[in-house]
């Protein structure tokens, strides 16, 4: 699988073609009126982001890494669903599927042989709590678990390692990742991490201590 990068989703200007070019009639949709075609369309621009590359780090840098810097800000903003002493888990801004999630260490680490043994530990401690809880939560039928490890492999963001955690249902492959490179989630990303996290063990004795 390829990977999925994080960052926040942005929108650039375009210029319209043709325009201010004599040789070319730029045409208007009114032109053209429509007719019933028994189809209903599914819009998903924010995903020309990821498409168009607008959120690739500039260099393997720690600086322009994501993932480095996603720590620093609120659980809510970062879609941080929790962290642990080496490792966090952070809901995929383009996920494949509702609740993807990524278990990814707090250093700066591109090559799984270059983790520590605390970090090996964590990070598959908290894949195996990352799957209790997803299944807790919305019930998937398997997972998909898996590190790109390299830009050959996939991996988008190959300067830091990140440990896939992606939940399966039966018949969730559809046309749509086929035909239209479109995947349709149907809840917030937001939403998804706030029930996550609530259901994340010690989350609910936190909220009751507070």
């Amino acid at each position: 699988m390829s990977d999925e990068r994080a960052g926040v989703p942005g929108a650039a200007d375009e210029a319209v073609p043709g325009a201010g070019d004599p040789g070319t009639t730029v045409e208007s949709p009114d032109d053209h009126p429509g007719f019933d075609d028994g189809l209903d369309r599914l819009w998903t621009p924010h995903r020309m982001v990821y498409i168009g590359g607008q959120d690739k780090p500039a260099d393997d840098s720690r600086g322009q890494c994501p993932f480095c810097r996603i720590p620093d800000r609120s659980d809510e903003d970062g879609l941080v669903v929790a962290r642990g002493g080496t490792a966090y888990v952070v809901l995929n801004l383009y996920p494949y599927n509702p609740g993807h999630l990524m278990v990814v260490p707090y250093r700066h680490v591109s090559d799984y042989t270059d983790l520590t043994e605390a970090e090996t530990v964590e990070v598959a401690h908290l894949t195996q709590t990352a799957m209790r809880v997803v299944r807790a939560v919305s019930g998937p039928d398997g997972f998909n678990l898996g590190m790109n490890q390299g830009a050959v492999a996939g991996a988008g963001i190959a300067a830091h390692l990140h440990q896939h955690v992606v939940p399966r249902w039966a018949g969730d492959a559809n046309f749509l990742p086929i035909v239209a490179q479109t995947k349709a989630v149907p809840e917030l990303l937001g939403d998804t991490r706030a029930r996550l996290a609530a259901a994340w063990p010690g989350r609910a004795a936190e909220a009751g201590e507070a």
